[in-house]
Formats: structure tokens, sequence, C-alpha cells
């Protein structure tokens, strides 16, 4: 028979004492009240699985443990950490980022921004790639220029519109040929500008596209805005998920501390359009959903290697806006899978880093055990 003391002692064992503020024993259910290391929602999921995992190999499964896991008061590093100022009427601010270049990261971002807006939210997108923007030419709005408006009193950049879509990027303002040749410091200066000096307006989500990579750019907007959840693409190629895990440390290093709401697997498999029911794996299978495991985050969708992505990308239409299109169907999924996170996120850290969503545009959270 199970009881108080077998249990002390077997928290002891694991190290975790020091975690628990009470316990106890009831039958065969063990309730046990306890305070995570980090408020990040992939620490308590990590440490929900451990305690689950260490329990029925100790007692068996037939042991029913009941976790509450709380977040822990911040610390002084936490209470230092590189946070920016809110942007006034915008609720949450996603970060679409990879280690490594050429996995799709950009055609992900403005599909999932158009996904967003067919659901009924307010959207935004920012393209950080300051050395090589893609969204005036994803959106078909190449060679326009933001206009001024008088908001307050203040002169504010209007962001371009497609789509439902606002968008501010470098490459509005420079010509289509011209290389942006700036250090960091300039780079960051005109990011910035973007961020802050813009009409944004009322927004529910803005998508920040960063470049690949770790470097300037990235703190800079960590610096500059408090970065709601981050969302991570690769392909599933070893290489690229090597990177890919040197971005998602970036964002979980102490002094950062930015959720990663979940990785999205592009160019996952190939399916010709002859033979719709046949996959091919051509950068390798389930690279990411192993990755994912390992790191305690959920995967948000798997992107199929489709000509017709390109092809959209391309001539200024994401292909999220063929309707009643198969992979219209994948992004939906994918980006309600991203909002499902992100609720969850915003329930689980404190009140003063979340935002809370108040429409959902026909999703739910999952019912999770947190």
């Amino acid at each position: 028979m199970l009881t108080k003391d077998k249990v002390q002692a077997f928290l002891k064992e694991i190290e975790v004492d020091d975690l628990v503020q009470n316990f106890q024993v009831m039958g065969n259910d063990v309730y046990i009240d306890m305070t995570a290391h980090s408020p990040a929602m992939h620490e308590k999921k990590k440490l929900e699985a451990a305690m689950k995992q260490a329990f029925a190999s100790e007692f068996g499964e037939e042991i029913v443990l009941k976790l509450k896991i709380a977040s822990p008061e911040p610390s002084e590093i936490q209470q230092s950490q590189i946070k920016g100022k809110q942007i006034q009427g915008i609720q949450n601010i996603i970060a679409i980022a990879s280690g490594k270049g050429g996995v799709g990261k950009s055609t992900v971002a403005a599909n999932m921004a158009v996904t967003l807006a067919n659901m009924g939210f307010k959207v935004g997108i920012l393209d950080a790639d300051i050395y090589g923007p893609s969204v005036p030419t994803m959106f078909d709005t190449e060679g326009a220029k933001p206009i001024t408006v008088e908001v307050d009193g203040k002169s504010l950049m209007k962001p371009i519109e497609n789509y439902g879509v606002k968008m501010l990027s470098i490459g509005y303002f420079s010509g289509a040929n011209q290389a942006v040749v700036w250090r960091g410091p300039m780079a960051s200066k005109a990011l910035n500008q973007m961020i802050r000096d813009a009409a944004w307006g009322e927004l529910d989500f803005l998508l920040i596209d960063l470049p690949p990579g770790t470097g300037d750019i990235h703190l800079s907007i960590i610096q500059e805005v408090p970065v709601t959840g981050a969302v991570i693409v690769s392909t599933p190629q070893h290489v690229a998920l090597a990177d890919v895990k040197k971005g998602i440390a970036m964002f979980q290093m102490e002094s950062i501390n930015i959720p990663v709401l979940g990785l999205i697997e592009n160019m996952s498999y190939f399916t010709p359009e002859e033979l719709p029911d046949n996959k091919y794996y051509i950068f390798g299978n389930q690279g990411a959903q192993f990755l994912a495991e390992d790191l305690g985050i959920p995967v948000l969708g798997e992107i199929p290697l489709v000509q017709s992505i390109r092809e959209s990308g391309d001539v200024g239409r994401p292909a999220a806006l063929q309707e009643n299109s198969k992979i219209a169907e994948i992004y939906r999924t994918t980006t309600q899978n991203m909002i499902e996170s992100l609720v969850e996120r915003n329930k689980n850290l404190p009140a003063t880093e979340a935002v809370k969503i108040t429409t959902m545009a026909g999703c739910s959270p999952k019912n999770k055990k947190v």
C-alpha cells in the first residue's frame, strides 16, 4: 500500500522535495502541489512529464499522480530580463524565427498572417529581415510607399495593407534592386522606427518575421518589445534541426525567457498532384517531432512541399488564400494550434507578461493539465 512516508522518501530521492509545498495520498491517488523552476510553459511541461514518468516507474501505472504546478516568484535575474515596452493597441507579438536560412520561414509567416486575418483577427506583420526583405513580394505590394499620418499630434508611418494584413518592411523604403549595406546599429535603429513610429492601430497579432540565426536584430526586437511567444520554423533534415536548437536556446536563455509556442515543420513531405495519397519524405521523416519531444515543445503543424505554395508566394498571393484547398486547411489547423498554445501560455504565465485573447474565432484551448 502506498503511504505518505514512501512518497516523501521518493520525492527526496529524485531531488524535488524542495519544490513541493504540500502533498496528500488518498488510496491510489497522489496529490502534489509544487513550484516550477521557471514560469516558462515548456519548463512546467517538462517537470510534469518527468514527475509522471518517475512515479509510474517507481510505484506502477495504477498510481494516479495529480499535479498542481505553480509559477515561481520572479527572481532578481528574471526581474532584470531584457523586456521592452508594450506597444499600445497590440495584444500579442509573435516572433517567427528559425536558426537557419532557406527553411521557408517568411512563407510560413505570410500564410499564417492571412490565415489569422481570414479567421477574423486584426493582424500585422513586420518584416524584420533588414537585408533580405520578402514581405513586399509575398503580399504583392512591391513599389508601395507608406504615407505619413498624424496620430495624437505625432507623425507616424501608415503600414501598407493587403489581404486584411498591415505590413511594414525595409523593402518599402529601399529600391527593389538596391542592397541594404548597414552595420548592426543602423539596421536596429531602422527596425525600431518601424515598430515604434508606425500607426499599427488595434491588432490582435503582430507577427515579426525575423532573419535567420541569432544576432543584433533578434536582440533589438527583444529589447524593444515584449514578445509574447516565438514560433520556430524548420525543415526535417538534421543540419537544419541542429541550427534550430540554437535558435530555441536563445529564446530560452534566462535573461530572455520568451516562451516557445511550438515548432512548424516546413517542406515536411512531398505529395505529387497525380498521386494525392503518396507522401515522399525528401528531407527526412519526423525530425521536428523528435526534436520537439526532446525539448518539451509542441509541433504546431507539418507543411508539405507543394509547388503552388512557391508559385503563390512569387506572385504575391499567399497559398492559404486558396479557398477549400488542402494547403489552406493545413495552414488553418497549424494556426489554430498556435493560438491554442498561445492561450495556454497566457493562462500560465504571470499576468504582467500575459495578454488574454478575447476572440477565439472558432478555436478553443486544449484541455491539458499544467
